[in-house]
């Protein structure tokens, strides 16, 4: 499985041919001019996650490409008629669904958003479980610490949110026990900071955990 950081919380990951954008967001560059996707994933409607006004062109370079997107996000971009030129509809992927991609299965974990705050509602937000065809799995929480599911080789991590504190964050990685975690949702940060969570993220992890950063080019696993 290989997979490339595009910004944010945005990831493409290639396994056996099979190409899958997951959450393109407004935070996130480089994920508009791609081809060749299976797919195109959305864990929740939040702007740093879905780039409405990109995706059209996303879908339009990528025609024969899948949208799949929490049950309520796909609801609204059917209502909005967001589509490629090859009329492609979102589809709702629910917590315990599972869909075939290509040479990946991905299953939906979670539910809702974390909280942010009691006065702000929580939102819809799935979290992407994805099984490669090389016998890996990467876990994708979208906005979410809650949900800790089995199996995972690689946790992609949010590392920086208004909904969440690095002691959830560590909490986090040492349930989920993955092999390997790199960081994701780290647009906030600035390059100082984003060193200072990376080095105590790495005296924190489980010594069985490889804690990687992605933002210097892809990684395999």
């Amino acid at each position: 499985m290989h997979v490339t950081h595009l910004g944010h919380s945005c990831l493409l990951v290639e396994d056996a041919g099979s190409r899958l954008l997951i959450d393109p967001g407004t935070f996130s560059q480089g994920f508009e001019d791609l081809t060749g996707l299976d797919a195109v994933l959305v864990t929740h409607e939040h702007l740093d996650h879905l780039d409405a006004e990109r995706l059209p062109r996303v879908l339009a370079a990528n025609p024969a490409a899948r949208l799949i997107a929490e049950p309520s996000v796909a609801a609204t971009l059917r209502q909005a008629g967001q589509a490629g030129q090859a009329g492609q509809e979102a589809a709702g992927l629910a917590v315990g669904e599972t869909v075939t991609l290509g040479a990946f299965t991905v299953e939906g974990v979670g539910g809702r958003h974390a909280v942010i705050h009691e006065d702000i509602p929580r939102v819809g937000n799935v979290g992407l479980l994805v099984r490669g065809a090389s016998g890996r799995t990467l876990f994708h929480p979208g906005d979410m610490l809650e949900a800790v599911p089995d199996g995972v080789d690689v946790l992609a991590l949010p590392i920086a949110a208004p909904w969440a504190a690095l002691k959830e964050m560590v909490g986090f990685v040492r349930a989920v026990r993955p092999a390997q975690t790199f960081p994701i949702h780290d647009a906030v940060l600035s390059a100082i900071g984003r060193q200072i969570y990376l080095r105590v993220l790495g005296r924190l992890l489980p010594q069985s955990t490889e804690l990687l950063d992605l933002s210097t080019g892809p990684a395999q696993f």
